[in-house]
C-alpha cells in the first residue's frame, strides 16, 4: 500500500506548493475561459428601459466577470412603473434601444441570447392567428333515435369563433344519457349550500376546510357509471373524495377511493373523469376528509397546498367513459391509472364496427342529412380550435401560443420574433453579438391536435385514427385495453410532432444564424418525453428556487441533467436561485451551498434569475420581476463584491466542463407518457438495499404525511411540510450516482466491455427497469420494442436490475403475447449479461460495481460529482451540513495520487490526508461549513506534498477592538466616522443613520507588527462578516470575504511595522426598507417595484461582529 500523507492544517490561504496537476486542469482553475462564466437573465420589465441603464447594466455584469445576458422583456407597461418614455417592444424606439444593448455588449466583450418570444413563456405572438395556434380537439354529443333524418347538431366549443370539423361519428347507445342524474337533491353534512354542484355550468365553488360529505339523492334508483369533477383550478382534496352509496340515505357502503392523477401546476384545462363500475342507488356520498392526503410533489402540484376541499362541479353519468381520458388524449399532462375491465366492460365499449363514420354529411346550417338505423345513436361531432394559451408574460408581443405541430405556424412565429432582432438592428452586429437563442420553461398548456395530426399519426403509428377518435372524447371503443393502447399512440404522436416540428424547427433557426439552441423543460405542461426534447438543446437548461419549495424544480434539473448526460450535451445550464417572494436578506454566503449542490447534480453554468433592468440610475434598489427572483442587478448593495463569487462559480464550472461525467446507473423513465426523469425518493422501492435504513424509515413517514402538517417557507407561503425536500437527498444511493434514460436513448444503447453506452458516448454500469412508481401507475404494461431492447442488451453483456416483467403491450402495435414471449426469454437467462429480477434489497455493491465515492463518515452530508479526463479524475465534493466537518471517504480512482483544490481562494487546499489501496483513494478531510473542495486524482504524487511541515505553530494576535466606521452618506450614513471600542451589529447603535443603514462600511484599523515577529505567512481571520466584506492591507487589495472559514491569506501585503488594514462590510437592502417603510414616499431613500413584505421583520444583524484576528506563521 502506498501512503501520502498531508499536512493537517485547518486554516488556508498560505503559499500554495508547485505540483504537476494535469495542465489542463490547472490552466482552467487558474484562467477559466468565457464559457466557464456565470449568465443571468437580463429582463427588460414593462417597457421601461434606457440607454443609461443598458450602460451601467452591462458595465456592472462585466465589472464582477459575468459573462453574458439573455435579453428578454418581460410584460407591458404599468401604470405602477413611474418611468417615461417608455418603449414598448417592437416599436422603433424599442428596437433602437436593443440596438443600442447590441452595441454595448460588443463594446464589451459580452454575449447576448434571446427568448424565441416576448416574455419568457412560451412561443407566440399577435401575428399567430386562432388557426395557426396550439389546438385541441373539442366535440358535441347529440342522442337520436330510429329514423330520425334532417339532424341539427350543436358546434362544438370555439375559440373566438374558430372552429375545424375533423369527423362526425356515430355509435349505438346501450342506455341513453339520464338527464335526470344533473337533477339530483343535493345535501350536505355541514348545511352549506352545494345545490350549484350538479349545473353543467355552474361557476360557484363549494370550499370546505373541514371534514364533510355532499350527497346526492334521487327519488329513484339510477345506474352511473362514469363521475365527471370539474374542479375550476388547481386543487387536490376534490380529485380524491371517497364515494359511497346507500339505498335508504341511512346506511351507507364505501365504493370508491377516487385517487388524483399526477398533474403538475398548470392544470385548469380540463375536468376529470372517473370510470366507475356500474353502480346503482339512490343515494350517492361523496365524502371529504384530509386523513390519507399525500404531500404533494412537482407532478402533484395540487396536494402542496393547505388541504382544503374546492369543488365547482360533480357529475354523474350512466355512459361508460375511459378513465381520466382527459390525460390520455393529451389536452393536459396528466399521468392517471389505466381504466380496468372491471370499470369498463368489453361489452360497455363501442364495438369498433358499429361505429358509423358520417364525415362529410353536414351541411353549412349544421344539419346531418341522415337517416338513423334502428335503436338509440350517439353522434359526436368532433373539430378542433385554439386551446386559447398565449405567451403572457409578453407586452406588445403578447398573442396566441403558435402550433407546435405546424411547421409554418413555428416558422411565423420565428420569422416575427427571432427573425426581426437582425433586420430591425443590424444583422453584422446581430451576429457578432447574439449567441443563443433560448426556449424558457414551458408555459403554455398541452396540444392534442392539429390539421396535419391525423396524417402523421397514420405515418407514424400505421392506422387510421379516425375510427378511434371516440378514444380522445373518453368513449371506450372495442375494450378498455383496445382503447388505452389507442391513447398511448396518441400520446406518443404528440410526443413525437413536438420535437420534430417545433424543437427541430427552433434549433434549425439557431443554426441559421450561428446561435446555439438553449431549451428549459417541457414538462409538466406539455404532454411529452421530458427529456427527449434536450437533444436538440446545445444547451439544457434546468431551474432550482431559493426558499421556495412550492415552486422549486427538482425536477426539471433532473431532466435536463439526464438528457445533457444521455446525449452528449456537455454545458448543463440552470436557471438559478429564484425566489417566489424577496426577502431582501440574500447575499452570496447564503447562496453558496444551494448552488454547490447543483453542481453535484451534474450542473456546471448558473444563470441567475434574475437581473433586472434598471431604468433609473438614481433609483434604487429599483426594478424587480414584481418582487419575484433573486435580487442580482447593479444596485444590489453587494453586486461590486460579488466578484469574488463568480470567480468561485468561474472555477467551478471551468472544471466541472472539463472531461466526462462519471455516472454508475441508468435508471429507465419508462415508456409510459407522460415521462419525466425519476427524482430519488422514486427510487426507493426498486433500489431500498443502496439507502440506508434512516432514509427508508423517513421516507415512509414523509408519505404518510400524518396530520398533514403545514409550513411557511418562505413567510406567508403556507405548504405541506412533508415534500420531498432536495437537500434531504445528499447522495441518494449512497456512493452511486445515476441518471435517467427514456426509450429514445434505449434504442440507441450499444455495449462495450462492462458498460452501457448512450448516444451521448457516455457509459453507464447497471441499468435499472423499476416497475411501478408515481409516472408509471401501470408498471405492467410496456412497448414490445423496448422489451426486446432489454433483451438485446442482455445478449451483449448488460447488467440490468429489472423489477417486474411487464405483460401488456402499451400500444396498438405491441401484442400482449409477443410481450410476454420476450420476456420469458430474459427470465430464461443464457445471455452474457447479468440480470437481476426484484428490487434490489441487499446492502452491498450493486451488480459488483464498487461504489464511485464510498463515505465512511459524514454519510449524507456531502454532495458530489465526478468527471474524467484522460489522464486524471476530477471530485468536486461539497460539505451540505451546515457546520464543519471532519469526512472520511474513498475515491474510485486506479490514480496514485491527489491534489485539492479550494475554489474559494483560487489556490490549493491542504488540510486532508490519504492512502491509496487497490480499492482507490481513501481521504480523510476537514470541511469548514459550506465548503466545497476539489480532489484530483493523478498519476503522479507531489514531491512538496509536505512542503508545510516545517513551517511553525500559528501565532494568534487579537485585533478586534477599536476600528474606526465610516459610512456612506449617499446610503443615508452618518457623516462623521464612526469609533467602535468592540465590534457589534449596526443594528445594536442607537442612532438610526447607522442601525438602518444598508450599503458599504469601511472599517480601518492601524496594527504594528513587531520585527520580533517573523512570519512566512498571515492571515486575516474574522469570526463573523455581515454580510460580505473586501480588503485591502497598506491599500492593497486582497480580496474577498463571504463564506466559512470567513479568512484570507494576507502574506504577500503584510509588513513588519504599522500596517493600515481597512475592511469594506457590506449588508443587504433589508434594514434601509423597514426604516423606508416607515417614512412618507418623499423621504425615503429606496424606491423599488417588490411589493413591501417585510412588516413586523426583525432587522438583520450588519457588519462584523466577535473577533478579528491576525494570525502569523
Amino acid at each position: 500500500m502506498c501512503m501520502a500523507w498531508l499536512l493537517l492544517w485547518s486554516l488556508q490561504g498560505a503559499a500554495q506548493p508547485k505540483t504537476k496537476i494535469n495542465d489542463v486542469i490547472q490552466y482552467s482553475f487558474q484562467h477559466p475561459g468565457q464559457q466557464a462564466k456565470p449568465w443571468v437573465f437580463w429582463y427588460w420589465m414593462h417597457a421601461a428601459v434606457s440607454k443609461q441603464g443598458i450602460t451601467a447594466d452591462l458595465e456592472a455584469m462585466k465589472s464582477v466577470g459575468i459573462a453574458g445576458a439573455y435579453l428578454m422583456p418581460i410584460k407591458d407597461t404599468s401604470a405602477n412603473i413611474p418611468f417615461s418614455p417608455t418603449a414598448r417592444q417592437l416599436s422603433a424606439e424599442w428596437w433602437q434601444l436593443v440596438k443600442f444593448a447590441m452595441q454595448e455588449a460588443k463594446r464589451l466583450n459580452l454575449q447576448l441570447g434571446v427568448h424565441v418570444s416576448d416574455g419568457f413563456a412560451l412561443a407566440g405572438g399577435p401575428w399567430i392567428t386562432p388557426e395557426l395556434s396550439m389546438q385541441k380537439l373539442v366535440w358535441s354529443n347529440t342522442v337520436v333515435q330510429q329514423g330520425a333524418t334532417n339532424i341539427q347538431l350543436s358546434q362544438p366549443a370555439s375559440y373566438k369563433g374558430f372552429y375545424k370539423e375533423v369527423a362526425i361519428l356515430a355509435y349505438p347507445l346501450k342506455a341513453v344519457p339520464d338527464e335526470m342524474l344533473l337533477q339530483p337533491i343535493v345535501s350536505t353534512s355541514n348545511a352549506i349550500d352545494a345545490s350549484f354542484l350538479s349545473e353543467p355550468n355552474n361557476q360557484q365553488t363549494f370550499r370546505s376546510d373541514t371534514a364533510c360529505w355532499i350527497q346526492y339523492s334521487y327519488d329513484t334508483s339510477v345506474t352511473i357509471r362514469s363521475l365527471e369533477i370539474k374542479t375550476g383550478g388547481n386543487t387536490y382534496q376534490a380529485l380524491r373524495l371517497k364515494m359511497q352509496i346507500s339505498n335508504d340515505g341511512i346506511t351507507f357502503t364505501d365504493i370508491a377511493q377516487l385517487q388524483a392523477p399526477r398533474h403538475g401546476w398548470q392544470d385548469a384545462d380540463e375536468n376529470f373523469t372517473y370510470a366507475i363500475p356500474a353502480t346503482t342507488a339512490t343515494h350517492f356520498r361523496f365524502v371529504y376528509n384530509k386523513e390519507g392526503s399525500l404531500p404533494g410533489a412537482e407532478d402533484l402540484d395540487a396536494a402542496k397546498w393547505k388541504p382544503s376541499l374546492k369543488v365547482k362541479g360533480i357529475y354523474l353519468s350512466n355512459q361508460p367513459k375511459i378513465h381520466q381520458y382527459e390525460s390520455k388524449n393529451g389536452s393536459v399532462w396528466r399521468m392517471a391509472q389505466a381504466t380496468y375491465d372491471g370499470a369498463v366492460t368489453v361489452s360497455d365499449a363501442v364495438p369498433k364496427e358499429r361505429i358509423i363514420n358520417l364525415t362529410g354529411k353536414l351541411d353549412k346550417q349544421g344539419r346531418l342529412q341522415w337517416k338513423v338505423p334502428a335503436g338509440n345513436w350517439m353522434i359526436v361531432r368532433i373539430g378542433h380550435t385554439s386551446q386559447g394559451h398565449t405567451n403572457y408574460t409578453g407586452g406588445a408581443g403578447l398573442g396566441l401560443e403558435c402550433d407546435k405541430f405546424n411547421p409554418a405556424a413555428v416558422q411565423l412565429q420565428l420569422n416575427s420574433w427571432f427573425g426581426q432582432f437582425y433586420s430591425k438592428t443590424e444583422a453584422v452586429l446581430a451576429k457578432q453579438v447574439l449567441k443563443v437563442l433560448h426556449v424558457d420553461s414551458w408555459e403554455a398548456g398541452s396540444q392534442n391536435w392539429s390539421a396535419n395530426f391525423a396524417a402523421a399519426f397514420q405515418q407514424r403509428r400505421g392506422y387510421d385514427i379516425t375510427p378511434w377518435l371516440l378514444c380522445m372524447t373518453g368513449v371506450p371503443v372495442n375494450s378498455a385495453e383496445k382503447s388505452e393502447k389507442v391513447l398511448h399512440d396518441v400520446r406518443q404522436t404528440i410526443a413525437d410532432l413536438v420535437n420534430d416540428v417545433f424543437y427541430t424547427q427552433v434549433k434549425a433557426a439557431a443554426k441559421a444564424k450561428g446561435c446555439l439552441l438553449s431549451a428549459e423543460a417541457i414538462a409538466p405542461t406539455m404532454m411529452s418525453d421530458g427529456l427527449t426534447h434536450f437533444k436538440y438543446a446545445d444547451l439544457p437548461m434546468g431551474e432550482f428556487w431559493h426558499n421556495s419549495p412550492t415552486h422549486d424544480k427538482p425536477n426539471d434539473m433532473r431532466d435536463a441533467i439526464s438528457a445533457a448526460h444521455m446525449y452528449g450535451k456537455n454545458i448543463v445550464q440552470a436557471e438559478s436561485f429564484t425566489t417566489v417572494r424577496m426577502d431582501w436578506t440574500e447575499h452570496p454566503g447564503k447562496l453558496k451551498v444551494l448552488g454547490d449542490r447543483q453542481f453535484a447534480l451534474g450542473i456546471n453554468k448558473l444563470v441567475f434569475h434574475v437581473f433586472a433592468h434598471n431604468p433609473w440610475v438614481n433609483k434604487q434598489p429599483g426594478m424587480t420581476l414584481d418582487g419575484v427572483g433573486l435580487y442580482f442587478q447593479r444596485d444590489q448593495t453587494w453586486f461590486q463584491q460579488s466578484k469574488a463569487w463568480m470567480e468561485y462559480l468561474s472555477r467551478c464550472q471551468a472544471l466541472l466542463q472539463l472531461g466526462k461525467p462519471v455516472t454508475d446507473i441508468a435508471v429507465f423513465t419508462s415508456d409510459a407518457l407522460p415521462r419525466r426523469a425519476l427524482l430519488p425518493d422514486r427510487l426507493v422501492n426498486v433500489l431500498p438495499g443502496l439507502m440506508t435504513a434512516e432514509k427508508l424509515q423517513a421516507e415512509q413517514q414523509r408519505l404518510a404525511n400524518i396530520g398533514q402538517p403545514l409550513r411557511s417557507i418562505p413567510d406567508g407561503v403556507s405548504h405541506s411540510a412533508n415534500m420531498a425536500d432536495p437537500e434531504n437527498w445528499i447522495d441518494p444511493l449512497n456512493g452511486y450516482a445515476y441518471d435517467s434514460f427514456n426509450p429514445d436513448v434505449l434504442m440507441q444503447m450499444t455495449v462495450a466491455g462492462n458498460k452501457v453506452l448512450t448516444p451521448g458516448g457516455n457509459g453507464y454500469s447497471v441499468l435499472v427497469f423499476p416497475a411501478q412508481h408515481a409516472l408509471n401507475p401501470n408498471h405492467l404494461w410496456m412497448t414490445v420494442p423496448v422489451a426486446k431492447k432489454i433483451l438485446s442488451l442482455l445478449q451483449q453483456g448488460a447488467r440490468i436490475v429489472l423489477e417486474q416483467s411487464p405483460v401488456i403491450g402499451r400500444g396498438m402495435k405491441d401484442e400482449n403475447a409477443e410481450l410476454r414471449k420476450v420476456f420469458s426469454a430474459i427470465e430464461a437467462g443464457g445471455y452474457k449479461g447479468q440480470l437481476h429480477i426484484g428490487a434490489w434489497t441487499k446492502n452491498e455493491p450493486l451488480m459488483q460495481v464498487q461504489k464511485d465515492v464510498d463515505v465512511t463518515k459524514g454519510k449524507g452530508q456531502l454532495a458530489w460529482t465526478h468527471r474524467r479526463l484522460p489522464d486524471a479524475d476530477i471530485y468536486f465534493v461539497s460539505n451540505q451540513s451546515g457546520r464543519a466537518i471532519r469526512s472520511s471517504f474513498t475515491l474510485r480512482s486506479g490514480y496514485p495520487a491527489v491534489e485539492a483544490l479550494d475554489p474559494v481562494t483560487g489556490k490549493y487546499f491542504n488540510d486532508y490526508r490519504y492512502t491509496v489501496s487497490k480499492e482507490g483513494i481513501a481521504v480523510d478531510v476537514m470541511l469548514d461549513a459550506a465548503q466545497a473542495v476539489f480532489f484530483i486524482c493523478k498519476k503522479e504524487a507531489s514531491p512538496e506534498s509536505d512542503v508545510f511541515a516545517t513551517i511553525k505553530a500559528p501565532e494568534t494576535f487579537d485585533i478586534s477592538r477599536d476600528w474606526t466606521l465610516q459610512f456612506d452618506t449617499t446610503k443615508a450614513g452618518p457623516a462623521a466616522p464612526l469609533p467602535m471600542a468592540a465590534l457589534q451589529s449596526w443594528t445594536t447603535v442607537a442612532n438610526d443613520a447607522v442601525r438602518y443603514y444598508s450599503g458599504t462600511v469601511k472599517y480601518s484599523k492601524t496594527v504594528n507588527l513587531q520585527p520580533q515577529t517573523p512570519f512566512q505567512q498571515a492571515r486575516l481571520v474574522l469570526d463573523s462578516v455581515y454580510n460580505i466584506a473586501t480588503v485591502k492591507v497598506n491599500g492593497i487589495d486582497c480580496g474577498a470575504i463571504w463564506t466559512p472559514p470567513y479568512q484570507l491569506d494576507i502574506s504577500a501585503v503584510l509588513k513588519e511595522g504599522t500596517n493600515l488594514i481597512e475592511i469594506d462590510v457590506t449588508n443587504t437592502w433589508h434594514n434601509r426598507l423597514i426604516a423606508d417603510a416607515q417614512l412618507p414616499p418623499h423621504q425615503r431613500l429606496t424606491f423599488t417595484t417588490a411589493p413591501f413584505r417585510l412588516q413586523g421583520k426583525p432587522l438583520q444583524p450588519a457588519g462584523l461582529t466577535g473577533a478579528v484576528k491576525l494570525v502569523v506563521q
